[in-house]
């Protein structure tokens, strides 16, 4: 077990890319950190250790600075002879002092501290992160990024009985289920069409394309000429008068086809694209690009493009299929949403919800009120008890506000632009304003302009937007660890703050010629105890006799929004809690459905299906609420692929690898989920008595949403590696008809794995061939290589097929050049695997002696 107690280099050193264009001076520390045990003193908590090393060449004094972090747990000394004192500033903001248990440093010196963190460690992305240094003169140096070292111990690593990692013989075993076709027959478009019947020959696209267009399809065929210009080098001549050799490409109108629905053909005259609306037309433009093999994609290709002859029939499933983006927790560039937005649309998505503003970011320019951007889009060192004008790191943005990932935000211009490129591509924009809770960037903006018109004397106006009561002794603390981020509902001038925001975002979707359907004003996760010693309350509850309780104001609140956005004839969408109230029954608080708001075209996304909540979609949608299946467990696409301490994401909702969404069954989704977030077989109880789904909540089941949240995703890559694969098969579940296997009796049943096997061979062989062509080129998580040792030869597998595998001998990382596996070799310690696409990119390595490699 050598290999599994080195230090990771390829994928486990996590390089935090703070920003420090405000230093020169080298940094004279490194941190390491060390998981030593999970369920540590019998609680769900986890030992660890952070190893301090002076790297300088001179002596560091243990006095006079602090040692700044974020850290998603909460922390504290695992005993009283540790060396520093750790203090919680907010949410994941911490710092270490020196105490007089420490000692000066001599070069080369090492350090450690051991600490507890209250809930388990299941990879990377629970370290520390982020560190910096204030010397106490004003002087902030980054440290170089946390080198993280393996578990010594895996089962130490275990939360529950069988909670093994994820390692190469499992993985092989794993990938055994989805070994299929080696090569593509016939046409295979992503999402599947209703109906596709292929011909025998096919149609050359000439260099140069004549496309004519029905007078209604115009902005669809100039978006189909500047497309086939841009991926295929052709030069399009096109008309909106009727072809009349039917030659090229035809945009024609059909309207006996329902919205969405379109027909293709491709025949020895031409291709033939028939719709009854835009939207159909594009998804039918969309298909025909699919349609073009991988191969043609290179810029390199020289080939004139052959299309299939094919009639292809097709309609969704879903009217709503949904991308939610976070932009919030680390911000992503207009460019970016536009690559983004690109992808949507080839695989027929038509929603992106827009996750703007959260405790750690306001992304979005608001003209008349310009401190949300002023101060909510920017985070930076900052020190409690001083009036800071940003806000702080979060997530490992380190010490520097001009961090790119930290500070940023769309101006209204940025925004309108977004607009008008997504309607173009027939993508509905869904803003979300977060209300109540996860508003910190709000709550420390409007503040921040209290102060700033108290000071000019301007009272009634500082105080138009304040989201927070003066004197709230409430004692609380949000999921995210932040114990202010929750608006006060009692005052007035949070109504007025919404109604501001909601107006100028109206007046930007006016001004780029979108319609506003709805505006999505959160909802989720407002912890225990807030309001409850606000002042502002209290004086509420006194005027108000009808308001008794904090449960009160919650259903109050959305009543609230509900009816102003119905005056501006907005619906209002919401997540799950949006449609609930707490009730006591039996002596306990429960949450049930809200009558009030019932069959009232309200939007919930529900993303809950854990610990209780299993069947809580088909509650809602039952009760009369529109409902988007928005499951952690299958569509969180933030989630890890598996337990492996050096796969990226989060884990509190399961492990979701590329067969999770896939697998889905919308209307009867117990059908085949029968474990919980942690592999346990959920209990009969639970199946038995969960509610089913009832004509009614049938119809009320509008869509399905894919969601990303962005606290790991540092880059562009990062967040194009999470979200590919697994969004082919989120689109294939939202689009695509019901497949035979959704109603078979055994959820693995034959019909079930005959298309797995499919689509796992079309993501391998056709549409990641495709993708490091598309937009610049888009990443995407290349599967780690199973790896089993039978009869003393090692054979090797891969989850989908069309890589590579590549080996190295010496218990290094292999690369382009090292040995190609082409069958079973006789086994050896040290061996270390790694998958190559064509392009060079690659898998994490793998070994059968361990996690990684030197």
């Amino acid at each position: 077990m050598k290999i599994k107690l080195l230090l990771i280099v390829a994928c486990l050193i996590w390089q935090v890319k703070d920003s420090n264009a405000q230093t020169a001076v080298q940094s004279p520390l490194s941190i390491s950190w060390q998981p030593l045990l999970n369920n540590y003193d019998g609680k769900e908590q986890a030992l660890s250790e952070l190893i301090i090393r002076n790297i300088s060449d001179k002596p560091f004094p243990w006095q006079g600075w602090k040692l700044y972090f974020n850290f998603i747990r909460l922390a504290e000394p695992v005993d009283n002879q540790q060396p520093l004192d750790v203090h919680h500033i907010n949410g994941d903001y911490f710092y270490f002092e020196p105490n007089i248990k420490g000692k000066v440093l001599a070069p080369g010196e090492e350090l450690k501290y051991t600490m507890i963190s209250k809930s388990w460690v299941v990879n990377f992305n629970d370290a520390p992160q982020g560190f910096y240094l204030d010397l106490g003169d004003g002087q902030l140096q980054p440290l170089p990024g946390v080198k993280m070292l393996l578990p010594k111990d895996e089962k130490a690593f275990y939360r529950v009985g069988g909670d093994r990692e994820m390692n190469a013989a499992m993985i092989y075993e794993k990938n055994e289920h989805y070994q299929g076709a080696k090569r593509l027959d016939g046409v295979n478009i992503l999402p599947t069409p209703v109906s596709v019947e292929q011909g025998k020959g096919s149609y050359v696209l000439s260099k140069n394309v004549d496309i004519s267009h029905a007078p209604r399809f115009k902005a669809e065929g100039e978006l189909l000429v500047e497309e086939l210009e841009r991926m295929f080098g052709l030069s399009c001549r096109i008309s909106s008068a009727p072809n009349a050799r039917k030659e090229g490409i035809q945009l024609v109108e059909d309207k006996s086809l329902d919205s969405e629905a379109y027909k293709l053909s491709v025949t020895k005259s031409g291709v033939k694209l028939s719709a009854g609306s835009g939207a159909g037309m594009f998804y039918a433009i969309q298909s025909l690009k699919l349609l073009v093999d991988p191969t043609f994609y290179d810029p390199k290709n020289t080939k004139q493009i052959t299309l299939p002859f094919v009639q292809v029939s097709d309609k969704p499933r879903f009217g709503s299929r949904s991308l939610m983006l976070d932009v919030a927790r680390n911000f992503q560039t207009k460019e970016q949403i536009y690559k983004m937005l690109d992808m949507m649309a080839l695989y027929k998505l038509n929603t992106l919800h827009f996750h703007l503003n959260d405790d750690e970011g306001w992304r979005l320019e608001i003209p008349s009120i310009p401190e949300l951007t002023e101060v909510g889009s920017r985070r930076g060192h900052w020190e409690a008890g001083k009036e800071n004008d940003w806000l702080p790191p979060s997530y490992g943005s380190g010490p520097f506000l001009d961090n790119p990932r930290a500070s940023g935000y769309y101006t209204a211009q940025d925004f309108m632009d977004i607009l008008k490129y997504a309607q173009r591509r027939h993508i509905q924009v869904i803003p979300e304003v977060e209300t109540p809770g996860h508003a910190r960037a709000a709550i420390q903006a409007m503040n921040v302009r209290y102060r700033r018109l108290m000071a000019q004397g301007k009272e009634q106006e500082a105080s138009k937007y304040l989201l927070q009561s003066a004197g709230d002794s409430s004692v609380y603390r949000s999921v995210q660890k932040w114990n202010d981020n929750v608006m006060d509902v009692s005052l007035l001038s949070v109504y007025t703050f919404l109604e501001q925001v909601t107006d100028d975002i109206i007046g930007m979707y006016k001004q780029a010629g979108v319609e506003l359907k709805t505006v999505h004003f959160g909802g989720d996760e407002v912890p225990n105890g807030v309001w409850e010693h606000s002042p502002a309350f209290a004086k509420f509850k006194k005027e108000n006799p009808a308001i008794k309780e904090t449960a009160d104001l919650w259903v109050r609140h959305f009543d609230i929004l509900y009816k102003m956005l119905k005056k501006r004839d907005i619906l209002l969408s919401g997540w799950e809690e949006v449609g609930m109230e707490k009730v006591v029954a039996d002596g306990k608080k429960k949450w049930i459905p809200f009558v009030g708001l019932q069959d009232s075209n309200v939007h919930l996304n529900v993303w809950n299906n854990l610990g209780g909540n299993e069947d809580l979609a088909y509650r809602l949608a039952n009760a009369g609420y529109k409902v988007k299946l928005s499951f952690v467990s299958n569509f969180y696409m933030d989630m890890a692929y598996y337990k492996r301490f050096s796969e990226q994401g989060f884990y509190w909702g399961g492990f979701i690898d590329l067969e999770k969404p896939f697998s889905f069954i919308p209307y009867d989704y117990l059908h085949n989920q029968k474990q919980d977030w942690l592999g346990r077989t959920l209990p009969d109880r639970v199946l038995s008595v969960a509610e089913k789904l009832t004509e009614k909540g049938k119809q009320n089941i509008v869509g399905l949403q894919a969601l990303l949240w962005s606290e790991t995703i540092k880059d562009e890559e990062q967040m194009e590696r999470m979200i590919f694969p697994r969004l082919l098969a989120f689109s294939e579940r939202a689009w695509a008809q019901a497949g035979a296997w959704e109603t078979e009796t055994v959820s693995n049943g034959s019909s079930y794995q005959d298309a797995l096997k499919k689509f796992f061979a079309v993501v391998g062989l056709q549409e990641l061939q495709r993708l490091p062509f598309l937009y610049g080129g888009v990443t995407f998580r290349i599967p780690t290589p199973g790896v089993k040792e039978i009869n003393g030869k090692i054979y090797v597998n891969m989850e989908l097929p069309g890589f590579e595998v590549r080996y190295a001998s010496d218990g290094n990382t292999p690369d382009r050049n090292s040995t190609l596996y082409t069958g079973a070799i006789p086994y050896k310690s040290n061996l270390v695997f790694k998958a190559f696409n064509k392009h060079g990119d690659s898998s994490l390595p793998i070994s059968l002696d361990g996690e990684s490699a030197k």
